[in-house]
C-alpha cells in the first residue's frame, strides 16, 4: 500500500504542500513533491517528539510495562 494511503498524516502534509504550491501559481513534480513532503514530514516529527508537551512519560496516567 502507498505510504500516502496508509499514514493520514503524511496524506494531510502532502495534501497541503500541494495547495502551497497551487497557490503560487507553480505545477507539482510527483517525485519531488514526495520527496519534499518527506522531509517536511520527518522535520516536524523531530520538533514534536522534541516538545516536552509531548513526551507521555510526564504524564500521571503513563503505565510502564511489568517485568513478571
Amino acid at each position: 500500500m502507498c505510504l500516502l494511503c496508509n499514514d493520514e498524516k503524511i496524506y494531510r502534509t502532502y495534501m497541503d504542500h500541494l495547495d502551497a504550491l497551487k497557490r503560487r501559481g507553480e505545477t507539482a513534480d510527483p517525485d519531488k513533491a514526495l520527496d519534499a513532503v518527506f522531509e517536511q514530514f520527518q522535520a516536524e516529527e523531530k520538533v514534536r517528539a522534541a516538545d516536552p508537551r509531548n513526551d507521555r512519560t510526564l504524564s500521571p496516567f503513563f503505565c510502564s510495562a511489568v517485568d513478571k
